[in-house]
């Protein structure tokens, strides 16, 4: 049976993705909280590069989805961006090489390194134009993952807006959705002179 290791395996999309995987037949791994519904969940912090190196080597995985990091933009501590979506990503990949075999990865970068071009569909000839440090922090991800790619089969995706249930209130859908369920007088939004596109989280993973 393989085995597929999900980063970020508490989160929003984690849980889905184990899902998923446990759906097509894979034994599942996941980095992230001890409730994670993996079918064994490892509490690691994937800013300790020997933390993530001694659990990959216990693992031994021929999948990996790397989902963790810090996704919501308004999060407080730039540093934090890049420390998690950067360095975190570094610390995995330096432990998945040195694997026998190396895994297959799938990465999780994000639309939101184009930035705010002034067309209205944005497909990957789009020149990435970050406006903010996660935009920032994901795209200088993926020119750090291009160093691995002669040693490991990866693929990076570039998700745009998702939702569903179990996505927290600091995103837009769940905000709305919240708001009408409590019948809230004022809702605060951001920009609302620009258009986006949704998808369901289960067609994303």
């Amino acid at each position: 049976m393989n085995t597929a290791l999900v980063t970020g395996a508490s989160g929003f999309t984690g849980r889905y993705m184990i899902s998923a995987l446990k759906m097509r037949g894979y034994w599942v791994v996941g980095f992230g909280g001890l409730d994670c519904g993996a079918d064994l969940c490892l509490s690691v912090d994937l800013t300790d590069a020997e933390a993530v190196r001694m659990a990959v080597h216990q693992v031994q995985p021929s999948h990996v989805v790397h989902l963790a990091g810090i996704a919501f933009v308004g999060h407080g501590k730039p540093d934090d961006f890049y420390q998690v979506n950067l360095f975190g990503t570094l610390n995995l990949l330096s432990a998945l090489v040195e694997l026998p075999k190396p895994p297959r990865v799938l990465i999780a970068s994000s639309a939101n390194i184009y930035g705010t071009p002034n067309i209205e569909v944005i497909d990957e000839s789009v020149c990435p134009a970050p406006v903010n440090h996660y935009a920032t922090s994901k795209l200088a991800m993926e020119h750090m993952v291009h160093t691995y790619f002669d040693r490991c089969s990866i693929v990076i995706a570039r998700p745009f807006n998702y939702t569903g249930v179990g996505q927290t209130e600091q995103f837009l859908i769940p905000k709305i959705v919240g708001h009408f369920k409590r019948k809230a007088p004022v809702i605060e939004l951001g920009n609302l002179d620009v258009s986006r596109d949704f998808s369901d989280v289960r067609d994303t993973v």
